[in-house]
């Protein structure tokens, strides 16, 4: 998976906050900022603020992560016993970010990520759950399914040439549910893929693995 670059070896932890206790977590291999949140039951967006993550793509394996006001866990992330309620998010395919979420293009602000990939390769559901629209022909977006994960995130794939679900379909996580496509004159085949928070567009980069 192409994930942009990896995060300085000169990495400094950010100083804890006067007045505020908390611990160091050090980020293991394939752990995300959300998966992190979860652990410590901090949410994601003072996660993300307090440890000034500006580019969630350079977190990297063995960075230190600041986690305001929490103490030791008892069992530890690296423990297998540790089992942590909610499915994890995973790539819907292969293939190289060509515009990221926020990125301004022609005066409109990306609210997702742009996966290039060949025309017609497989598009797999990101997490389990119901699909709760399709529509064929949505505006800039052309063939588009949105499924509902059940705990208030929705992930978004648009752009497709082909789908294989239907509304009111439950679906499992990594199953084909369409091929990338591609739109009017652009020259490149492309996922668009969104996750959203409620009906808030959140930064897909906190949430999938490295």
């Amino acid at each position: 998976m192409i994930m942009g670059g990896c995060a300085s070896s000169y990495y400094i932890p950010p100083p804890k906050i006067e007045g505020i206790p908390g611990i160091y977590h050090r980020v293991d291999r394939g752990e995300t900022l959300w998966k992190i949140s979860k652990i410590y039951g901090i949410e994601l967006e003072e996660l993300v603020k307090t440890n000034h993550i500006y580019d969630p793509r350079k977190i990297e394996t063995g960075q230190l992560v600041f986690i305001p006001r929490a103490r030791n866990i008892i069992k530890p992330a690296t423990d297998k016993s540790f089992q942590i309620t909610g499915e994890d998010f995973i790539w819907p395919l292969k293939g190289k970010v060509i515009s990221r979420f926020g990125q301004n293009s022609n005066n409109i602000i990306n609210d997702g990520l742009d996966i290039e990939a060949p025309y017609g390769q497989q598009v797999l559901a990101s997490r389990a759950g119901v699909v709760t629209f399709y529509d064929e022909q949505l505006k800039g977006l052309g063939k588009t399914i949105i499924i509902d994960h059940g705990d208030n995130f929705l992930t978004v794939y648009g752009r497709n040439s082909e789908v294989f679900v239907k509304m009111g379909e439950r679906v499992t996580q990594g199953n084909v549910i369409a091929k990338v496509g591609k739109a009017g004159r652009d020259k490149a085949s492309y996922l668009h893929f969104e996750i959203r928070k409620g009906h808030l567009p959140q930064n897909p980069y906190y949430y999938l693995p490295r």
